[in-house]
């Protein structure tokens, strides 16, 4: 699985699947629980959209999916930007990994 990691106003997305199901939401949940050794700390699930929110390496992220939108890990506003950037783009590729076992990153501005 490619992931696309998308930069807007310094804050970085990594993009999981721009057409993902909720099926493969609920994979990626698990091996984000898994693997990177995290528990959900909040859950929001909504008709067409669900956020679950997480603590990875002292920062605050958002595994997201919307029907419209895909799959998507979120940084929570922080003051570290560049720190919640570095740590997004790991857990993507941890994450990329996982589900394919060998993916690619590609950053798009």
């Amino acid at each position: 699985m490619s992931v696309t990691l998308r930069t807007n106003l310094g804050s970085t997305e990594a993009v999981l699947s721009d057409d993902g199901t909720l099926n493969l939401f609920y994979q990626i949940a698990d091996i984000v629980s898994r693997d990177l050794k995290v528990r959900f700390l909040q859950k929001e699930d909504d008709v067409d959209s669900v956020n679950w929110i997480f603590r990875y390496k002292g920062q605050n992220f958002t595994l997201h999916y919307s029907i419209y939108n895909g799959i998507s890990i979120l940084p929570a506003a922080s003051k570290d930007a560049e720190r919640n950037n570095k740590v997004l783009t790991e857990m993507a590729i941890v994450v990329g990994s996982r589900l394919d076992n060998g993916t690619a990153v590609r950053k798009r501005a």
